[in-house]
């Protein structure tokens, strides 16, 4: 039976059913460095599948936007942080992604809703929450992060304890720096970078992929409702580190989403190489 998603990439576009513009607004114009500080970074979601042979393309996107220098047109974006969801259902089609995770399938399903969008696909880049494009389309891309709204960073400190080799546990506390209106969750995520896989079988067959910021654990931390920009928060998470767990490639991003799934603020920590 034919599978209900795709694999796009160049200019191909997927169809969306009618609704409401986004509401965005310019993340740089007119900002001083300083004002440029005191805001959030963009959230940049990449859905991805080492199965599709579009994917690593979209992967060598993300990561280039991380990485700006002054001779790349990503030098002129806000700062970028990105998690890279690998699907599952691409593991039928003859390699299993050893990264793959059916709860990545079921949090891109949400923004199916959400965006209000016909199928799943991938490579597919959601930015902020709010707009998504195909991953390996440069230009919409550059365009969704470059006009994304920003959020005031969060002032959140954490502390990191590995009571056994198998756990981690990261304990925060600060303020949000934005108010709550409704329901908001704020989330962590611990993602890894420097992972190389020679794949063997699969649209990629004979391919050695690079893949950087791949999620590993995403936990909630706390549900918040109605919350002043300015109250204290403070909660944990307890994560099950995986095989090879290297804190020198893992990243910690704290971010706040609410019901509808935009996200309100954003803030990296890097772990303690002694950890």
């Amino acid at each position: 039976m034919a599978p209900h998603f795709a694999c796009f990439g160049g200019g191909k576009s997927h169809r969306r059913r009618s609704s409401p513009e986004a509401t965005t607004s310019s993340a740089t114009a007119d900002l001083t460095a300083e004002e440029q500080r005191r805001l959030s970074p963009v959230l940049l979601e990449l859905f991805s599948s080492q199965g599709c042979a579009t994917s690593p393309e979209a992967e060598a996107i993300a990561t280039r936007l991380t990485r700006p220098d002054s001779d790349s047109e990503a030098d002129k974006l806000p700062p970028v942080v990105v998690l890279s969801f690998h699907v599952d259902y691409w593991d039928y089609n003859g390699w299993k992604d050893p990264f793959a995770a059916s709860a990545w399938t079921v949090r891109q399903k949400a923004y199916v809703e959400a965006l209000r969008l016909d199928t799943l696909f991938t490579p597919q880049v959601v930015v902020g929450g709010k707009v998504d494009c195909v991953g390996t389309d440069f230009d919409k891309v550059m365009d969704a992060v470059r006009s994304a709204s920003r959020s005031v960073l969060p002032a959140m400190q954490v502390k990191f304890q590995k009571p056994t080799p198998e756990t981690l546990i990261a304990n925060f506390n600060g303020k949000l720096n934005n108010k709550i209106e409704g329901s908001a969750d704020i989330f962590i995520a611990f993602y890894e970078n420097g992972l190389v896989t020679d794949v063997a079988t699969g649209e990629n067959k004979g391919r050695v992929l690079p893949n950087d910021h791949v999620v590993r654990k995403l936990e909630k931390m706390m549900n918040l409702v109605d919350q002043p920009a300015k109250k204290a928060v403070s909660g944990s998470v307890q994560v099950d580190l995986w095989p090879g767990f290297n804190p020198v490639k893992t990243g910690v991003l704290l971010f706040v989403q609410n019901s509808e799934l935009q996200v309100l603020g954003v803030q990296q920590f890097q772990l303690p190489e002694t950890i």
